[in-house]
């Protein structure tokens, strides 16, 4: 009798317990980053205009290869923003009658190339890098900041000109050049952050709980330490691709018959009097490539701190 009072009395309770339904996740979470970005509009832009430049570079060359070399000497220095050839010299021709349009199309493949291998080169060896001397106690710390102390002690355009005056001026070696000028700033950014982590007391619960040194360095400190790395990277982007371009321009960089937007603003600067569209094209194309990416890592910058994440809220929020 007494048990099935208590039985009754439990299931009383029971159908009395409100009961949280179970919500089918929300279309708006899944819009929430684009939210973001839209709160930013310069960003918004930015990122649209970063975009198509990607799409082009991805399938630009495999359209348009052919015809960016084509040569066309009745159409030399043929000027801009008229549409007597047709469409592919809408943005004029060089002086031997070639393509612009479909020459900044092929180019922004090798100048997009080049700048992204170097800053994930210089991003993953001088982070981890950094990495390992904020986490060690030793002189392997200490030796690895001297490197970096080295590096920065050179003017980094001088460090490129030496090494590619001494090497073949390849792709590769155009790469690591911009890659290793800048590697100290991800490995001081990398050893400040992680000196302050590793004091914390999630790790030195790892530590008690006998996890490696490795394994707490990857699973517990990187993920904490990237989007910082990333953030700088995204800004990193518009230098090294000035870098490739200045170099270009000097004549040390990306060689004919490859192009990149810095070789196409060496080619033009004879013609800037008689075609000035030769070097001002491609020099507007960098201008707007580094712009729009210096405004997309301040958005990057805010939109992974949650104290000012805030702004971008409100303002995605209120133009709905």
């Amino acid at each position: 009798m007494r048990f099935s009072i208590r039985a009754s009395g439990i299931n009383k309770m029971v159908n009395q317990t409100p009961v949280t339904p179970v919500l089918p996740p929300s279309p708006r979470r899944g819009m929430h980053l684009l939210g973001l970005l839209w709160g930013d509009k310069f960003a918004f832009f930015s990122a649209v205009f970063l975009i198509v430049i990607i799409v082009f570079a991805v399938i630009g060359p495999s359209l348009l290869g052919d015809t960016a070399t084509k040569l066309n000497l009745r159409a030399r220095n043929f000027p801009p923003f008229t549409l007597e050839r047709g469409w592919m010299y809408i943005l004029g021709a060089d002086a031997l009658g070639r393509s612009m349009i479909a020459r900044l199309i092929v180019a922004s493949q090798n100048t997009m190339a080049i700048a992204a291998s170097a800053v994930l080169f210089s991003m993953l060896v001088g982070g981890t890098l950094g990495l390992i001397s904020g986490f060690s106690r030793g002189w392997v710390g200490g030796f690895i900041m001297r490197i970096a102390d080295v590096i920065m002690s050179f003017p980094s355009l001088l460090i490129a000109v030496v090494i590619l005056y001494m090497f073949e001026p390849s792709v590769m070696n155009l790469v690591f050049v911009l890659g290793i000028t800048r590697m100290p700033i991800y490995m001081r950014t990398a050893r400040a952050e992680v000196l302050e982590i590793r004091e914390r007391l999630f790790v030195s619960a790892a530590h008690v709980m006998g996890a490696s040194t490795t394994r707490i360095i990857v699973r517990h400190i990187t993920p904490l330490i990237l989007p910082t790395l990333t953030t700088i990277a995204t800004l990193d982007f518009a230098f090294v691709m000035l870098g490739e371009s200045a170099l270009s321009f000097l004549g040390i960089g990306i060689q004919p018959p490859e192009i990149t937007w810095g070789l196409m603003v060496a080619q033009g600067r004879n013609y800037l009097q008689s075609a000035w569209w030769l070097a001002f094209l491609p020099g507007l194309f960098i201008m707007c490539s580094t712009l729009s990416l210096n405004l997309l890592s301040g958005w990057v910058r805010i939109a992974l701190d949650p104290v000012q994440r805030w702004r971008l809220e409100i303002a995605g929020d209120g133009h709905e």
